[in-house]
């Protein structure tokens, strides 16, 4: 019996092998070091040495006035750059998966931007921004219209990185929604035509079915501005003052201040807030689409 047994052991536990390099690969850069980050988030630590203090630099982030700035500003800018690709890669996506002429080198010109690097738009966007003598207010000049500081007025530095945001990004949603429009059947549009012509394809046919083509822009999107970095810094570091501080900057300035324990705690409470904000719109979408 023993011996009728042990192939049929065998032959079930076999194929589990297969997941020890994966789970290797996951503990050594995910699970390890997320472990790591909680416990020296409890530390007062350098290179060489640690030291426990408990909770502490959480109470000290938590009552940094630049925290409360950087909360509300990464919030802020969350919302506004993946409302925005939603609004306005989608009527793109309808437009470019038409039958009109040139669309694919329309297309590529609306996903070029997301093949340049972040510093370097940011770079580039920050000359064009310029108050005095960059290209958009000289334009805007020209026209008559007014002249505003883009990145050195506190109430307009963080929107206008956002927009340069969206329109790096703007790329990628297109290019989902267009694969969500083209899984359409055609016989959908046939009869949305027989009904009333384009308005009604895009109400009824393409905004139903491509509905986790909109999820999955929001949740990457959403979750791409909490984690946004790289181009804030780029363009304001932050400023003027905190006007466009997220969380990220305020973090990575308590590392050049040499607070190493007090920026681990703001990552951790940085991969809270992206858990608590992504896992329920993740359930939420999930179930919607399966009471479609």
């Amino acid at each position: 019996m023993i011996q009728q047994r042990q192939p049929r052991i065998l032959l079930h536990t076999y194929p589990r092998w297969f997941y020890l390099p994966a789970a290797l690969v996951y503990s050594v850069f995910f699970l390890i070091p997320t472990a790591l980050a909680f416990y020296f988030s409890l530390t007062r630590w350098t290179l060489f040495d640690s030291t426990f203090i408990g909770f502490e630099n959480y109470s000290d982030f938590l009552r940094d006035p630049q925290l409360v700035a950087g909360l509300l500003n990464t919030m802020i800018y969350a919302v506004i750059t993946s409302g925005l690709k939603v609004l306005i890669a989608l009527p793109l996506a309808v437009l470019f998966t038409s039958a009109i002429r040139l669309k694919g080198l329309f297309r590529s010109i609306v996903f070029f931007p997301v093949l340049v690097s972040t510093v370097a738009v940011g770079i580039t966007f920050s000359t064009l921004m310029q108050p005095s003598n960059g290209l958009i207010n000289t334009a805007l000049g020209a026209l008559g219209l007014p002249q505003p500081d883009w990145l050195g007025n506190p109430s307009l530095a963080l929107y206008s990185v956002a927009l340069v945001d969206v329109w790096k990004g703007i790329g990628i949603a297109m290019v989902i929604f267009s694969a969500g429009i083209l899984s359409i059947p055609l016989e959908y549009f046939d009869a949305a035509k027989l009904e009333g012509g384009a308005w009604v394809a895009f109400r009824h046919v393409i905004l139903p079915i491509s509905r986790n083509a909109t999820f999955t822009v929001i949740l990457l999107s959403f979750i791409g501005g909490l984690r946004s970095f790289d181009l804030i810094w780029t363009m304001t570091h932050g400023g003027p003052g905190f006007a466009s501080d997220v969380l990220t900057s305020v973090i990575f300035k308590q590392y050049q201040a040499g607070f190493y324990g007090l920026s681990t705690a703001g990552n951790v409470v940085l991969f809270i807030l992206v858990t608590i904000i992504v896992y329920p719109l993740t359930r939420a979408f999930n179930r919607l689409e399966l009471e479609l």
